[in-house]
């Protein structure tokens, strides 16, 4: 009979102890209005506590209005989205989980947004899912520049008095950060566009300044993007090289969001198709590493964890399915109610 051997063991990094090594990754729930958190928010969040989920991460959490996907994403630009945050942060907590919020800015991809930036004029795809054409957006200035750096430490300040036991900078799938990164989104001729990098230090830098000093700073990067003439994964551990000596603690790592797949340059999809990027990633900063990609399966990201290639592993579509994925995962093996680890005693008898 096969048995979990990682998965339910602790993980400690600086001030932050999770009671084992699951993490919902951010996935974002379009619930929101004028980016305040609702009671749609409570419980999403609180059931995934519940059902025995180690690390908790709030779907990506804009630091502006024109920094949002949809006018239904969360946003973090006032005390007040900051106060309502402060419920979901302690009902988790309340269940014995752990908490943290993706900070980020959409860019180009704020498709709702007539005052969308990105690093240069350039739209995101020719066309959406709905067949309407992309804006373009404008070109962002150096004041602006600043002004977002500004705000990304502004909205981390409010997450870190809402109580947020860990900060998540989104650098990945191709929201502003990550734009910056790219060659293909990234043609200024400025000192952004000399160093591709330049912005997601900045921005490091300045959120690092905000937090605890004992207070986990994650990054998830795009390792590889999956598009026509995207970068490879040897720039990506440039990327993640700069990130880790910039300050962040640990990298979530995951890849595309540069466009429409092309052929050739993208893993082919099945289950754990993206934990060779994240071995490469850790083995090059030496820092941990969260592993994310159709690990629905507990036993083979229980596998991911016994090969050592990943510190934390994220299960997204499987805790949308299932919030009680943890728990019922240990039912299928046959562990007792009084053998399942994180089985609150009210559930006890359903098991």
């Amino acid at each position: 009979m096969p048995s979990f051997r990682h998965l339910h063991t602790p993980f400690r990094i600086k001030n932050l102890t999770l009671k084992n090594r699951i993490v919902m990754p951010p996935m974002c729930q379009y619930q929101a209005t004028d980016g305040m958190p609702n009671d749609w928010h409570y419980v999403h969040y609180v059931s995934r506590a519940i059902g025995g989920v180690g690390l908790i991460i709030v779907e990506m959490t804009n630091v502006a209005p024109n920094g949002r996907i949809s006018p239904r994403c969360l946003g973090l630009w006032n005390d007040e989205q900051a106060d309502a945050f402060k419920r979901i942060v302690d009902g988790v907590h309340a269940q014995g989980a752990k908490i943290g919020i993706q900070i980020a800015h959409a860019g180009r991809k704020a498709q709702d947004c007539p005052d969308a930036v990105a690093p240069s004029a350039i739209h995101y795809g020719k066309l959406d899912y709905e067949g309407q054409n992309l804006i373009t957006p404008k070109a962002i200035s150096v004041q602006e520049i600043d002004d977002t750096i500004a705000a990304f430490a502004e909205s981390t300040r409010r997450a870190v008095a809402a109580g947020f036991d860990v900060i998540e900078l989104h650098g990945a799938h191709g929201y502003l950060i990550h734009q910056f990164s790219s060659p293909k989104s990234n043609v200024r001729d400025d000192e952004y566009g000399q160093d591709k990098f330049l912005f997601g230090e900045k921005v490091i830098q300045a959120v690092k300044a905000v937090m605890p000093a004992d207070m986990p700073l994650i990054i998830r990067i795009s390792a590889q993007e999956y598009g026509e003439n995207g970068y490879d994964s040897d720039y990506g551990v440039q990327m993640a090289q700069r990130f880790a000596k910039a300050g962040v603690d640990m990298i979530h790592v995951s890849g595309g969001g540069d466009g429409v797949l092309a052929q050739g340059h993208h893993p082919a999809f099945g289950a754990g198709y993206q934990v060779g990027l994240a071995d490469k990633i850790k083995k090059a900063t030496d820092l941990p590493v969260i592993a994310v990609g159709m690990l629905d399966d507990a036993l083979v990201a229980d596998f991911v964890l016994e090969s050592q290639q990943a510190d934390l592993v994220a299960i997204g579509r499987g805790l949308l399915r299932d919030p009680h994925w943890w728990l019922n995962a240990q039912q299928k093996l046959g562990l007792t109610a009084q053998q399942m680890q994180d089985l609150p005693p009210s559930y006890a008898r359903g098991y």
